[in-house]
């Protein structure tokens, strides 16, 4: 079950965590800043294999958590904006310039990922 989200613990070795409610960056888990899992805050990638928990598990996930949720990662957001000088509005209008031509960028980067 899912209690509140939180942050969750950062692995100095960057070891996969699979399940559990304990590392930030793991994936399939509850209650932390992961991939693939339920009722933590933010999404967050530490580069390892995702492992997706079921959509009937996610739906399963009590209302006031997934409000406590979406208030720490707009929090979070937030607090990441202020760290790198950016305006909501600034965020905004990036994200509507780069969405434009997120396909385009990808498909560079596997083209030159490709020739490396």
């Amino acid at each position: 079950d899912v209690s509140s989200p939180k942050h969750g613990k950062v692995d100095p070795f960057n070891t996969p965590h699979v399940g559990g409610n304990v590392w930030a960056g793991g994936t399939g888990g509850r209650d932390t800043a992961g991939l693939g899992g339920k009722g933590g805050p933010y999404r967050l990638d530490a580069g390892h294999k995702v492992y997706q928990v079921s959509q009937a598990e996610k739906d399963a996930v009590p209302e006031e958590v997934k409000r406590a949720a979406r208030e720490m990662g707009e929090k979070a957001f937030k607090q990441r904006l202020k760290e790198i000088q950016m305006s909501e509005y600034d965020a905004s209008t990036y994200e509507r310039f780069s969405g434009a031509v997120r396909r385009q960028v990808q498909s560079l980067r596997i083209i030159l990922d490709n020739l490396q």
